[in-house]
């Protein structure tokens, strides 16, 4: 029995760490949370997002602009997301409408694809 999701991973070029720490951890404000020792040489970090992590890892030669692969963060306010993001220089794309729910999507400075949804039910 799957019991619920642990953890997604998204990848950043080699050597953007410092970049996608100011992106992840000051911009969307996430918790970076420690690795394990074992891991601690790989490059890359790890965040933490309510009760699931997010490990960013580290790899060249991979087009993130090509793929619908993302990630969605669940917020309460869609329009705040929205105005942080534009502050931070980062375009903000149409999303196709779903029922009951208001989001947008934008790409990270490494070129992933991100989310923002709201349930607009709740």
């Amino acid at each position: 029995m799957i019991l619920g999701l642990h953890h997604a991973q998204i990848t950043i070029p080699k050597g953007a760490e410092e970049e996608g720490k100011n992106f992840y951890c000051h911009v969307l404000r996430l918790e970076e949370i420690e690795k394990p020792d074992s891991l601690q040489g790989r490059g890359g970090f790890w965040l933490q997002v309510g009760s699931t992590q997010v490990h960013v890892g580290t790899e060249d030669g991979f087009d993130r602009l090509s793929t619908k692969a993302h990630l969605a963060y669940e917020v309460e306010d869609v329009s705040y997301w929205k105005e942080v993001l534009v502050e931070n220089d980062i375009k903000i794309l149409d999303s196709v409408p779903i029922p009951n729910f208001e989001r947008f999507e934008f790409r990270d400075p490494f070129g992933n694809r991100v989310e923002i949804i709201s349930n607009t039910k709740n």
